[in-house]
């Protein structure tokens, strides 16, 4: 996706996930027209919501038909972006522990089903140390391990980032009214994206913070309020038959984790450098790119409908 100057310069051509932004100004020359033409915000529009209403409808008839199936759609999902995301770090020289990260991710997301809380917690504490002794004694008993502490932390931010948060969306589906539940999370989520998007392109003139996401304007983050409080109030009352003020609530919240878990991985990009986490989904980049604001609202949902529903 193309970028906007931000107010100290140019900035790099990152982070094409960005759905609230300012529109970038017309480029110097046109005697080389790209082979695509996106939309205002930067993205192939046809293609993105292509890829958006397939994984609406498969998000909707598995939670409709086989709900306890949204483990493995889960898992799957965090699979390919736990290898993208490691993908990425090792391409910049950061050696993380592929293995222990994927296999512990799949820990994290089925063992909750028997033990809940507890068991994803064990898995994520079990994670972390496989990963601290795999990168310590990767080269053998008798290699020094370079940059150790460096790779250890960003492996255990990793684990953090994507399956511990990852599962409090499987946690929810196992619960009472768990499908709905997960409706209310991706619907209100969706609702962000659709809103910023919409604001953003008609509206933004003011970036948020141009030195992480110079696309990402206030303008857009006000439509993604209006959406998520609107959809918050809607999915809480009419599908789990809950007060008025909890979707408020719910949907206060899930704007500011959504727009949080952008500006992370946009920040994130911006360090290694990459305009894109992967190339799988047309329109939209790899599945991380797709999964960044969906993550942190995860836990948001959870801990709210736990609370109050």
């Amino acid at each position: 996706m193309g970028r906007a100057d931000g107010p100290s310069g140019p900035q790099l051509p990152l982070d094409s996930g960005d759905t609230t932004g300012v529109t970038p100004a017309a480029p110097a020359a046109e005697h080389s027209p790209a082979p695509e033409k996106p939309s205002k915000a930067g993205r192939n529009l046809p293609a993105a919501i292509g890829v958006g209403a397939a994984l609406g409808a498969l998000v909707i008839g598995i939670l409709l038909f086989a709900p306890t199936a949204w483990l493995a759609v889960v898992a799957c999902a965090i699979a390919i972006a736990t290898w993208e995301v490691t993908k990425r770090l090792r391409e910049a020289d950061v050696r993380v522990p592929r293995i222990p990260l994927l296999v512990g991710g799949q820990a994290m997301i089925w063992i909750g089903w028997p033990y809940d809380t507890t068991g994803v917690l064990a898995a994520f504490a079990g994670t972390v140390v496989v990963s601290m002794l795999w990168r310590l004694f990767e080269r053998g008993l008798h290699a020094q391990p370079h940059n150790f502490l460096r790779d250890t932390a960003v492996t255990v931010f990793t684990a953090a980032w994507l399956p511990l948060l990852a599962s409090f969306a499987t946690l929810m589906v196992l619960e009472d009214q768990g499908a709905q539940r997960v409706f209310c999370l991706m619907i209100v989520s969706v609702s962000s994206d659709i809103g910023g998007y919409a604001a953003g392109v008609l509206f933004g003139k003011h970036p948020m913070a141009p030195a992480i996401s110079p696309k990402k304007s206030w303008e857009g983050f006000a439509g993604s309020l209006i959406a998520c409080v609107v959809a918050g109030v809607l999915t809480v009352t009419l599908m789990l038959d809950a007060a008025w003020w909890i979707g408020v609530l719910l949907g206060l919240l899930l704007v500011l984790s959504a727009t949080a878990g952008d500006l992370i991985e946009s920040q994130v990009k911006r360090d290694l450098g990459i305009k894109d986490m992967g190339t799988l989904l047309p329109g939209h980049g790899g599945i991380m790119d797709r999964l960044d604001s969906i993550l942190p609202s995860a836990f948001v949902t959870w801990l709210v409908l736990a609370a109050f529903v």
